[in-house]
């Protein structure tokens, strides 16, 4: 990756143009496992800061509320063709400013205050959107949760599920999650909603691009109803939102209307205008031997883990994320172990595990994934590698000498696999 061109803002605010370069000398030096993370294209970074910044767009293209809408509606129109190619579904919503606004507009448009939402439990692998207690959400809508039968095997318990389906009659059943290693049954997921009359809606902005490049299965195939999702993490696209719906006009409709003019005013035409570039990217061949690769190196590091006998939760991963409980098997708190892996180069974050004993502000274990360092072309010999010094690093935590001979490793990988500048062509 080579630095970006900023000489006007060089020039009018050192001191932001400093953080920029601070920022970009500490990706390009140091390993990105942090599993929402990843890097986009210069392309995409174009695309962001364009000019499109300027304008304002409410509405749909078509049916703009502005004058002066010819290019943007050329933008939004690409961006959503080529997210329903991607997805195999009818109809996209490409203008949520992210995935929790996403989730807040689809809440709204299915569902009336008061009405019960059935998703997975954040502690057990969920999203704070799924309605966790200290969200906003939590005070409007009644959230039920379902949980895994076993931590240890990550299998969602769907005679749970499907009992308080019953019970509690909910008007969407929501599979997706945060922090869960494992493939989810979709199939079992639409029965029990359609036993009880609920609409199904997958939160899949951790694997949409994984199910993009058709490495795990895609919901729509197992018939679902809507996918929400963020459009970068694995999808390699800006930060941004977005609404899929599989067949049904009306469930699009109501979306579109609870997207704008319920929740959001002007769309960030910049980000949808760069959300379409990643679009195309992901449309190219390559784009599903990226995913493939994304799985083949999560594999990898759980072989490692699983060698040195660091406890999982879910066993190990079917997907792009390993969830580790580091204070169970390595005597180090999660908290402790994001700082001192920041401090050799690799940065991930600390993650509460199944029922943790610990506090969610130091709790026992850690999340990784595989995204960014794939983009930046590994292998399964290199992450293995990556697993073995992270291993290391926290084992070793207050060894300053064994902490800069491994900072020299990660530097000397970084430079061996640069972040790279572009992908395919669209």
């Amino acid at each position: 990756m080579t630095h970006q061109n900023i000489p006007f803002l060089e020039k009018v605010d050192p001191q932001i143009s400093k953080a920029i370069r601070g920022e970009e000398k500490r990706e390009e030096e140091g390993l990105e496992l942090i599993p929402s993370e990843n890097y986009v294209s210069r392309a995409v970074l174009e695309a962001n800061g364009s000019v499109f910044t300027n304008k304002y767009s409410e509405g749909y293209p078509g049916r703009r509320y502005y004058g002066g809408q010819d290019f943007t509606d050329q933008v939004e129109r690409i961006a959503i063709e080529r997210a329903c190619k991607l997805f195999n579904c009818k109809f996209a919503n490409v203008q949520p400013l992210s995935g929790a606004p996403a989730n807040v507009a689809m809440y709204f448009a299915l569902c009336e205050p008061g009405d019960t939402i059935l998703g997975m439990d954040l502690s057990h692998g969920g999203h704070l959107t799924h309605g966790h207690p200290v969200t906003h959400l939590a005070k409007i809508f009644n959230f039920v949760r379902y949980k895994m039968k076993d931590p240890d095997t990550g299998e969602i318990d769907y005679d749970q599920l499907r009992e308080t389906a019953l019970r509690e009659k909910p008007k969407i059943i929501l599979a997706g999650f945060s922090a869960y290693s494992r493939e989810l049954d979709y199939k079992k997921f639409v029965e029990i909603a359609r036993e009880v009359g609920a609409i199904t809606v997958a939160d899949m902005a951790h694997i949409a691009g994984l199910i993009a490049g058709k490495a795990v299965r895609n919901p729509f195939d197992d018939g679902f109803d809507v996918i929400t999702t963020t459009t970068h993490k694995t999808l390699r696209g800006p930060r941004g939102g977005m609404i899929l719906t599989r067949e049904s006009e009306e469930i699009a409709k109501k979306i579109n209307k609870s997207v704008f003019p319920g929740f959001q005013g002007g769309p960030h035409m910049a980000s949808i205008a760069a959300k379409a570039v990643a679009f195309g990217e992901a449309l190219n061949p390559g784009f599903k031997k990226y995913a493939q690769q994304i799985l083949k190196n999560a594999k990898a590091m759980e072989s490692l883990f699983a060698e040195k006998k660091v406890r999982m939760i879910g066993g190990g991963t079917d997907n792009h994320l390993i969830l580790a409980d580091v204070y169970g098997s390595l005597g180090i708190t999660g908290k402790e172990a994001q700082t001192v892996l920041d401090e050799v180069g690799m940065t991930l974050n600390m993650n509460a595990i199944a029922d943790d004993p610990r506090p969610p502000l130091d709790p026992s274990g850690i999340r990784f994934g595989t995204p960014a360092i794939t983009t930046r072309g590994f292998g399964e010999q290199e992450c293995a590698r990556v697993a073995e010094l992270m291993i290391q690093t926290m084992q070793n935590k207050d060894d300053t000498s064994t902490k800069k001979k491994i900072r020299e490793e990660i530097r000397e990988l970084c430079k061996k696999f640069p972040i790279p500048e572009s992908f395919e062509s669209v």
